[in-house]
């Protein structure tokens, strides 16, 4: 065991990909794991079997989150440098003079130390690479010092903090934890050996969790005697400053047993969300299309990287876009986290990776660590910042003097009073075809809402779509597809028109579901789709995907403001275009929609 979990213990986990985190302006962890949540059920019986409180590399990364210093924070999920919460003591949290041990002196592992060592407990951390722990160990203390520097904790802590943190030279030093979790190389062999061996060394009450990112709980368990004792803790990188874990109960693992490591996480002052053991957990799950639909639409030509990119941000309200954002992450290691749930998924057409981002790959062109990406970066003085490519903006037009409303707007309802707020005279006319609503240019031409058609698709000749906004009061730019037959001077127009609002434009070849569009109704539907197969509920799906991608909505809720029936429409037009299977509304959402009901 010794050789292969050493190997595991000290080789870096694949990373998440930075989603979550990247959005949140810190170098976020890549989390690509599917999560099924089991309910809840209340303190069982293993809730005092590892001592009861009183009255990566191995961590992923969010997907597209920009990492901060662990130093920011000694362990606070605010990353405000306060000293960590103290939620009041659970009857079914792990005492914190009970020993928590970590194996895996990495990035990640280190990270999980910390975080438990400044909640209060004595930590042991072990690596399989002789000195390795002990180096860890010195890299954590010189962290808890530059905090004491920042003023962001108190000597004291710190010092206290020293005396309960030890590196360990075997497992068997380990044999009086409450808690080990495992944070080493993403290897189901290594994994499974590893606790084996674990097994054989900790009390019986010793609960086990595994920081995967991407394997299977169920299957890492398999091997044990008692399997009812692991679990998935999966934290996100850099652990000492991000909040969000997910909890996995694996087809074997006990209630009680989730229920514990749920309750001291959050007594550690982090946000746990429970999911199942399903691929991709909850984030690294819903979080597909965010790359996924980017991808489609660059290699549909519908526009560049660096104007997709921009329309997300400054239309859809995401902190990055996706291609920026999977630079940062690494190209190898997203394309590898999307390659494995689809695998894991038996290759369901939902999940299909991007040949693009395979040849991106397969020129070594990795993003941020080698260069270049999507993007360049630097000139090869080291220099690794690089400034934000620039998106396609057409240069000002001429707005239009007056426009006619017809009808509801839909998630754009907005848009009428902003126009007559611009100075453009608004008239309103009923709309009795059932068909969406639209807004008039002079001539004739139609505006409106993508629905996920191509504006070619429209009856009308000379018609235009626009993109969905996050808000459209707030947004600074407007993704436009003409149809093929559109009028130039109609183009010109509808630019003018969004100009006139403040907003930057960019049109885009006429592509169904344009960008956000497209985007959003498929995270929705991802989510509706684990919240139906159960997942995980809906709190925890729209918890996961704000702490772990930083989102700027919880899908979910998103899908409410939209409403069902609106984004139903929008998944089957653009199941209509692309009949593979990719875009077919999943069945809660379908019947939701039907119902009139909302998501959460």
């Amino acid at each position: 065991m010794t050789t292969a979990a050493g190997a595991a213990a000290h080789t870096t986990k694949a990373a998440p990909e930075p989603h979550a985190a990247a959005q949140l302006g810190t170098l976020g962890t890549a989390s690509d794991q599917p999560v099924t949540s089991p309910e809840a059920s209340g303190p069982s019986s293993a809730s005092g079997r590892a001592g009861v409180g009183q009255g990566g590399e191995a961590a992923s990364r969010v997907d597209g989150a920009p990492t901060r210093d662990a130093e920011a924070d000694p362990g606070s999920a605010d990353g405000s440098g306060a000293e960590p919460r103290r939620a009041p003591l659970h009857a079914s949290a792990i005492a914190r003079d009970r020993v928590v041990a970590v194996v895996g002196a990495g990035t990640m592992g280190q990270g999980i130390a910390q975080v438990a060592l400044v909640a209060g407990h004595p930590v042991r951390l072990y690596d399989a690479l002789p000195g390795r722990a002990a180096q860890a160990a010195d890299a954590i203390g010189a962290r808890l010092d530059r905090l004491v520097d920042k003023g962001k904790l108190p000597a004291a802590q710190r010092d206290a903090a020293r005396t309960r943190l030890l590196p360990a030279d075997g497992l068997a030093e380990l044999s009086d934890a409450a808690l080990v979790i495992e944070a080493v190389v993403e290897q189901l062999a290594v994994k499974q050996e590893l606790f084996t061996e674990l097994e054989r060394v900790v009390a019986a009450e010793c609960l086990l969790a595994t920081n995967t990112s991407s394997l299977s709980v169920t299957a890492v368990a398999g091997p044990l005697q008692h399997p009812g004792r692991l679990l998935g803790l999966h934290f996100f990188n850099p652990a000492p400053l991000l909040p969000l874990v997910e909890v996995v109960r694996g087809f074997a693992t006990d209630e009680g047993a989730a229920d514990l490591a749920y309750e001291t996480v959050a007594e550690w002052g982090k946000t746990p969300v429970r999911c199942a053991d399903t691929p991709g957990f909850i984030v690294n799950r819903i979080a597909r299309p965010f790359y996924a639909e980017a991808l489609r639409c660059y290699e549909e030509r519908a526009a560049d990287p660096a104007t997709i990119d921009a329309v997300l941000r400054e239309s859809g309200g995401f902190r990055m876009g996706p291609f920026e954002l999977t630079d940062l992450i690494g190209q190898d290691v997203n394309e590898a986290v999307t390659r494995s749930v689809w695998d894991a998924f038996f290759q369901d057409p939902k999940f299909t990776p991007s040949l693009a981002q395979r040849r991106l790959v397969e020129s070594g062109l990795h993003g941020r660590k080698t260069g270049r990406g999507w993007f360049p970066y630097g000139d090869g003085s080291g220099d690794k910042e690089a400034s934000r490519p620039t998106p396609r903006t057409v240069e000002p037009r001429t707005p239009p003097e007056a426009v006619i409303v017809h009808g509801d707007l839909g998630p754009a309802s907005v848009l009428p009073e902003l126009i007559s707020d611009a100075g453009i005279k608004v008239t309103y006319q009923g709309w009795d075809d059932g068909g969406a609503g639209f807004i008039e240019l002079p001539g004739g031409a139609r505006l409106g809402l993508t629905d996920g058609s191509a504006a070619t698709a429209a009856p009308t000749a000379d018609t235009l779509c626009f993109d969905l906004a996050l808000d459209y009061r707030t947004a600074t730019r407007v993704a436009l597809a003409a149809s093929e037959t559109a009028r130039p001077g109609s183009v010109k127009a509808a630019v003018g028109l969004f100009q006139a609002l403040g907003k930057d434009v960019s049109v885009i070849d006429d592509i169904p579901g344009l960008i956000v569009a497209r985007t959003v109704a498929m995270l929705v539907d991802f989510a509706a789709d684990a919240l139906g197969r159960r997942v995980a509920k809906a709190h925890d799906i729209d918890t996961a995907m704000r702490k772990g991608v930083n989102y700027p909505r919880g899908p979910l809720e998103w899908g409410g403001e939209l409403g069902p029936e609106w984004v139903r429409r929008v998944l089957e037009n653009l199941h209509a275009a692309y009949p593979t299977g990719r875009y077919a509304p999943s069945p809660l959402l379908v019947r939701r929609a039907a119902a009139r009901r909302d998501l959460l």
